[in-house]
Order: structure tokens, then C-alpha cells, then sequence
């Protein structure tokens, strides 16, 4: 079975504990705590990755790091720990957070731009977005890319919207190319 399949059923498994729990929210806040720890701690994914380091070590490990979070958090990574797919921690975490925001009307847009877009900014894109999605709310990321020379590029879902400089450069080579053949 592909990673992502196996993820998604994870992701899936912890969207319905999560509603009969009623604590979508805390779940929420504490797996995104989990997911950032994942991203910016080698050392800890070297440590539950490597296989000559038995199960119980590694769930000791996530009860004293994660001890103050709730049960269900870390039953959950001790069960994922269990069934050696510590790798997809990340991933299920991802599509979890992906099943709350769609369930809440919420989209993610990562708008790239050559530098920082000012609030008002930022407000005017979440304000069209959500018209044009349907959604009740638009969460902006905001990454800084000078490669795109001008304009911006935006990413909802599987979905991009590129409005840059650099793209419709592109654009204008390949016509140029394809004209001249």
C-alpha cells in the first residue's frame, strides 16, 4: 500500500477521534506543535527512524517529550511508533490538519512574492479568495521568492495561481520558440 494511502487512512482515523472526542481544536493545536518539532528536530527523527533502537525506547522518548499533551496525542504517535511508520508522522499530520480546515471552510494559500506583502495586502487576497473559493475563511503564508522577478504565484490546494514576471517571461519565450520552428 502507498505511503500516502496508509497516511490518509491515519489522517482519516484521527479526523473522526478528534470529532467524537469533541476536541478538534486541541487536537489541532497540539499535532501542529507535534508537526513543527518533527520539521525542526533531526535528531529526534533520527532517533525514532533508526531501527536498532527498540519500540519502548522510542515511545519513552515521545511520552517525555510530549507528556503534557492529550492522551489521545500521544497514544497516537506511540501507536504509529508501534507499526514502524514513524516516517509518515509529517504526512498524517498534514492531512489531518487538511480534513479540519476543509470540515471548517478553511483554505491555505502560500502566496509567493518577491517581498513581504504589506497587511492590507494580505487582506485584499484573503478577502478575493474567499469569494472566488467559497470558503469561509483563507489562511495566507506568505513566502518571499525573488526568483519570480515581479508578480506573485499562489498555491491553494493542488490548484496554483501564477501572476509572476518570471512566468509570463516563460510564456513569451515559448511563443517566440514555437513561432520561429
Amino acid at each position: 500500500m502507498s505511503e500516502q494511502v496508509v497516511s490518509k487512512r491515519y489522517a482519516d482515523a484521527l479526523f473522526q477521534l478528534g470529532k467524537e472526542k469533541l476536541s478538534l481544536d486541541k487536537f489541532v493545536d497540539e499535532f501542529t506543535i507535534v508537526r513543527r518539532i518533527f520539521q525542526d528536530n533531526e535528531e529526534l527523527k533520527t532517533f525514532l527512524l533508526h531501527p536498532g533502537i527498540n519500540n519502548v525506547k522510542k515511545k519513552q522518548l515521545l511520552m517525555e517529550a510530549f507528556g503534557g499533551m492529550h492522551t489521545d496525542v500521544i497514544n497516537t504517535l506511540k501507536l504509529i511508533v508501534d507499526r514502524h511508520r514513524t516516517d509518515l508522522i509529517p504526512s498524517i499530520i498534514d492531512g489531518f490538519l487538511q480534513l479540519v480546515n476543509d470540515a471548517k471552510g478553511i483554505a491555505v494559500a502560500t502566496v509567493y512574492s518577491v517581498r513581504e506583502l504589506s497587511n492590507d495586502e494580505k487582506l485584499n487576497l484573503k478577502m478575493s479568495f474567499v469569494k472566488r473559493l467559497n470558503k469561509s475563511e483563507v489562511h495566507i503564508q506568505n513566502v518571499v521568492d525573488p526568483s519570480l522577478i515581479g508578480g506573485m504565484k499562489i498555491r491553494i490546494g493542488n490548484t496554483i495561481y501564477d501572476g509572476s514576471i518570471s512566468r509570463k517571461l516563460q510564456r513569451i519565450e515559448r511563443d517566440i520558440v514555437s513561432a520561429n520552428i
